[in-house]
């Protein structure tokens, strides 16, 4: 039986161009752990990233094991980012950040699922235990979002992101929620010219 793929499924929602577009998701089951800071200083943020990547590698494979129908591919890194104060988020503050680190999961995975996973994760990589023991599911409903691609290193950014927040007030929107952006390219195997990443803003 082929396995789920969550980018087939939902292809809609992880594709996105130069020029900025509007789109409505559904609620959405994540895999999530939450820090602040800097995410280049933070150890933090390293330690939730592998953390993340062996927890869901650990539900697929236990879920694989349990029965063959409920294979899944591993999506890639998502996350949120805010302030305390909304309006004064602000790309160059990085020491100010709040944020989650996410894995998009299919709706079949449960916090039992997670708590057996997490149990042996932590018996194999107790370095990362406090990142471990953080990680928790949530179902979000982000809704009516605008979403734009950026093509290049993430420190390169700040246009898109002032495309993106142009288009939305264009449209008469106003912004409400959390930063969100998907990880496409991985910056160990990029160059970081090449690298793609889904900024997604959700709108009002």
């Amino acid at each position: 039986m082929p396995k789920l793929d969550l980018r087939k499924q939902y292809k809609d929602f992880y594709k996105a161009g130069p020029e900025p577009r509007l789109l409505t998701l559904p609620p959405l089951l994540y895999l999530c752990i939450d820090g602040h800071g800097d995410p280049n200083r933070s150890p933090d943020f390293g330690a939730a990233m592998q953390a993340l990547y062996s927890l869901a590698y650990g539900l697929k494979f236990a879920l694989k094991k349990h029965s063959p129908a409920l294979d899944f591919g591993v999506m890639s890194v998502e996350a949120l980012w805010w302030a305390e104060d909304m309006a004064a988020f602000s790309l160059e503050r990085r020491d100010e950040w709040l944020w989650r680190a996410v894995i998009l999961q299919p709706d079949f995975i449960t916090p039992a699922h997670l708590d057996e996973v997490r149990a042996d994760a932590l018996k194999k990589k107790p370095e990362i235990a406090a990142a471990l023991e953080k990680a928790f599911l949530l179902t979000v409903e982000e809704g009516a979002c605008a979403q734009i691609m950026h093509t290049g290193p993430y420190s390169a950014e700040g246009p898109s992101v002032a495309a993106l927040h142009a288009f939305i007030d264009a449209q008469g929107l106003h912004k409400r929620g959390k930063h969100h952006e998907i990880y496409l390219s991985d910056p160990r195997r990029s160059e970081p010219e090449r690298m793609q990443t889904i900024i997604r803003q959700p709108v009002e």
